[in-house]
């Protein structure tokens, strides 16, 4: 990495959610080490606590913070919060979410109302509370969807469609904001060794014929992976990406 590249956001400030493990970490790592002063946001506090301090030990910038972003207080306290710490907001990364597979027919209203409010009503709340600051400081806004946005797959139809909703949701808003300088995209990624894709929970009488076709040919991603197309997509470097949605799915959706 040439040396301009090497501190694309210094001087900005990134809200990254889902700080505390997986992408979320490896993002707030990622521009923390570009140069940013990232803001961490997770419900897990201790995993806020060791991601801030592998950022200060490899010489970057973190601040955290934890709570339950299924409450839209929450979600604007945050970014008040992040504002008032730090002074300004650039860069918003909706990266928490919880995933789980689970016969259709046996989901439990709760869950269903938990999985609907992580995986869509922070993201929502979140950009509702940040856009007005990211317009200020032309800045931008990147959300973590899911190869499961566009196939239909077994055992998982409430998180596909949280996905679907997340793919939809970034599309109006770069389409509403269009006018403006801040940027608003996604990105897709199909299965990354994470925690959460290793603690993933499948109910043992599934047919498993059915999930073949979501599987792939090329194994996992990395959480790095990840990180570094998003730190690609949040910088100036990708100023003419806008209402994307870039899929990081080793081919998982091509066919």
């Amino acid at each position: 990495m040439g040396a301009d590249r090497a501190r694309r956001f210094e001087g900005r400030v990134a809200l990254v959610t889902g700080a505390a493990s997986g992408i979320g970490r490896a993002v707030a790592l990622r521009l923390a080490g570009e140069g940013a002063r990232v803001f961490g946001h997770d419900l897990n506090r201790a995993g806020l606590v060791e991601t801030a301090a592998a950022a200060a030990a490899a010489g970057g910038e973190m601040t955290v913070r934890d709570g339950d972003l299924s409450s839209p207080a929450e979600c604007r306290a945050t970014v008040d919060e992040c504002l008032t710490t730090l002074g300004r907001l650039d860069v918003l990364g909706n990266v928490a979410g919880i995933a789980r597979a689970e016969h259709f027919c046996d989901v439990s209203e709760a869950d269903y109302r938990q999985m609907l409010a992580v995986n869509l009503d922070a993201y929502v709340f979140m950009c509702q509370a940040a856009i007005p600051h990211l317009l200020t400081s032309s800045g931008n806004i990147v959300n973590l969807a899911s190869n499961a946005a566009f196939m239909g797959q077994a055992y998982t139809a409430v998180y596909c469609l949280t996905k679907g909703a997340v793919v939809q949701l970034t599309r109006a808003l770069a389409m509403e904001f269009v006018k403006t300088p801040m940027r608003v995209n996604a990105i897709a990624p199909g299965g990354v060794d994470t925690a959460l894709s290793r603690t993933f929970r499948i109910p043992a009488d599934v047919d498993s014929d059915l999930m073949v076709p979501y599987m792939g040919f090329r194994g996992m991603g990395a959480a790095d992976d990840i990180a570094a197309l998003f730190a690609f997509v949040a910088s100036d470097e990708a100023r003419m990406v806008h209402g994307a949605v870039l899929s990081a799915d080793n081919g998982l959706t091509a066919g």
